[in-house]
């Protein structure tokens, strides 16, 4: 009777540290305490947007597995693409809608408080190396003062189901996932934060389009299988691929940009080219390239826009452009070109009308700076105008082709 009277004691007790330790952990006390900071601000620091004087964007890759960073920052008073080589940034409006966005953004409503549920709300950091995962990655945005500063840093991650300008976030380092409210979506596309439209020519105004093609001999300088193609609005050659290629030359949209060795492009501009290794190696890595008469080719081609206006655009198509092949985005000579990949361009402008000379030499100008880089579509629709036909004598008209002497021989 004894042993029975101690064993409904011990369950007795034990039920009553059961009932101790559940108030302890009850839900109830669980809740409270993920929910403590709900409805507080996210940024205290981000307090005005004129104090921005930087943004960083990351978002990630899922098919090349890479996270994407651009970075726009305002420096002497001119807002550059630091990430891109200094680019300038001509979408000025879109830092500070972002981090006009921003501003005020509270914590609404706590999601989750598991680091697991990352991917399931998509605000993994795509910096996060060493989380496997493919899918579920956010994008990264800070906010920074002019003395570097950081005033905000998220990752946003995915819409909320059902709620319309509502996604969830997170902090970086934090496990904590938030639902706030936000129509914030900054873009670390180049082409977002640029004057995108390239070359600004309406199709209407295009008066002649030639198309050369041609293979280069790296070895012996020369040129073989040399054709050309001529189309005028209304002739005999203005096709669908004709009418196909001025419409995407007219809309023709840069996806990204290169910076050309200061002393190739300083030389361009006043058209007196002195070459040096470093320039030949810089051109031969994007696909141009010099022969010994001095003329600079493309290892796909090249287009000639002429306007009704008297301008001369020379585009010279050169190699796939890959962010993945090597650290400034240029493409290694063995990468195969398929349609969706982008592709090196050279661009240089002359004028047949003297009321319009100066205009072009500003263009050229400008354009001398960079290795434009164009979506492969694009490339790929101004390729179907290629010629087809018997081989012609390769003809750059009105002096747009600058020429170069001999590369100079390399030092032992």
């Amino acid at each position: 009777m004894r042993n029975q009277w101690l064993i409904t004691f011990a369950f007795v007790v034990g039920a009553a540290l059961t009932a101790l330790v559940a108030a302890r952990v009850q839900p109830e006390g669980y809740q409270a305490s993920i929910f403590s900071d709900q409805g507080e601000g996210l940024f205290p620091l981000l307090t005005d947007v004129a104090a921005v004087q930087a943004i960083e964007v990351v978002d990630y890759n899922a098919d090349q597995a890479v996270a994407r960073p651009l970075k726009v920052e305002l420096r002497k008073g001119r807002w550059l693409l630091s990430s891109h080589g200094d680019y300038p940034a001509e979408a000025r409006d879109r830092l500070a809608q972002t981090a006009g966005a921003l501003v005020g953004l509270n914590k609404d409503a706590v999601a989750s408080d598991r680091w697991d549920d990352q991917a399931q709300y998509g605000v993994i950091d795509p910096l996060d190396q060493k989380n496997a995962s493919l899918t579920g990655r956010g994008k990264r945005v800070t906010l920074l003062d002019a003395r570097g500063a950081k005033l905000a840093e998220v990752i946003l991650g995915n819409a909320a189901a059902g709620k319309p300008d509502f996604r969830y976030a997170r902090l970086p380092g934090q496990k904590r996932i938030y639902l706030v409210k936000t129509d914030a979506d900054p873009s670390a596309r180049f082409e977002d934060w640029v004057e995108a439209d390239l070359l600004k020519v309406d199709v209407s105004g295009i008066t002649k389009l030639t198309v050369n093609s041609y293979v280069i001999d790296e070895l012996s300088g020369t040129l073989a299988n040399l054709r050309r193609r001529v189309m005028v609005p209304n002739g005999e050659n203005w096709d669908a691929a004709a009418r196909a290629a001025s419409q995407t030359l007219a809309g023709l949209r840069v996806t990204g940009a290169r910076a050309k060795p200061k002393m190739l492009a300083d030389q361009l501009r006043t058209r007196q080219l002195t070459l040096s290794l470093e320039t030949v190696m810089s051109l031969r890595a994007r696909g141009f390239f010099v022969l010994p008469t001095g003329q600079l080719l493309a290892n796909a081609g090249e287009a000639i826009v002429e306007t009704k206006d008297g301008f001369i655009y020379t585009l010279r198509f050169g190699e796939v452009a890959s962010s993945s092949l090597d650290g400034d985005g240029a493409a290694t000579a063995s990468a195969v070109a398929k349609t969706g990949d982008d592709r090196f361009l050279f661009v240089t402008v002359s004028s047949r009308n003297p009321d319009t000379e100066a205009k072009a030499k500003a263009l050229d100008a400008k354009f001398a700076d960079w290795y434009y880089i164009i979506a492969g579509k694009d490339f790929a629709s101004i390729q179907k105008a290629a010629p087809a036909g018997a081989v012609a004598p390769l003809a750059t008209p009105g002096g747009g082709a600058p020429t170069m002497p001999p590369p100079p021989e390399p030092q032992p």
